[in-house]
């Protein structure tokens, strides 16, 4: 291993421990489930629309479909939202967004997800239904009320207002915040 390597890992190592050791102080089990990501993030009691999107990103890192996300499986998830790059990231967002997982979104797929995370972020900038409009205005070139992972990603990557909304109606960062400092009930 050449001395640039060595920097690259000591740093990855270090990350990783961190997170090893946050994982465990959260979760000494060594699995989280769908009631304790909730609990982490403090989102119990969250709508319908709300409640079926928290279940589809816990779906949708919980790799193995065991029912928990492990530390593996937890890495991932933050690898992806921390350094993961654009491409890996939309079709993240296109596996979140296909919740009936038949490899298309329809406009009720991308309102519900829009509802709901209006309903987690409180975004009001624009309304779950003007988003999906203009989503599938710009992006569903052939018109038939379907995106394909392909016409999502490409259509998303040539527009880039497409993008903005995609990003800022999926932030994470708050979420970041939550796992950092830990519980969000325990923390002041």
């Amino acid at each position: 291993m050449g001395a640039d390597n060595s920097t690259t890992e000591d740093m990855m190592a270090v990350d990783i421990h961190y997170w090893y050791n946050k994982f465990m102080r959260d979760s000494p089990s060594g699995l989280i489930t769908l009631y304790e990501l909730k609990a982490i993030l403090g989102l119990q009691g969250m709508n319908e629309e709300a409640n079926g999107y928290i279940e589809q990103v816990f779906a949708t890192f919980d790799m193995n479909k065991d029912g928990y996300i492990d530390f593996m499986e937890y890495v991932a998830a933050l690898s992806l939202i921390l350094k993961g790059k654009i491409d890996q990231k939309l079709k993240w967002y296109f596996k979140l967004y296909d919740a009936d997982g038949n490899g298309k979104i329809d406009r009720e797929e991308l309102l519900s997800i829009f509802k709901a995370v209006q309903a987690i972020n409180r975004h009001t900038d624009m309304s779950p239904e003007e988003i999906t409009a203009l989503v599938f205005d710009t992006i569903d070139k052939n018109g038939n009320g379907e995106l394909t992972l392909e016409e999502f990603i490409s259509g998303a990557q040539q527009h880039q207002m497409i993008m903005d909304i995609i990003k800022k109606t999926l932030d994470l960062s708050n979420v970041l915040k939550v796992i950092k400092s830990g519980r969000r009930n325990s923390v002041s």
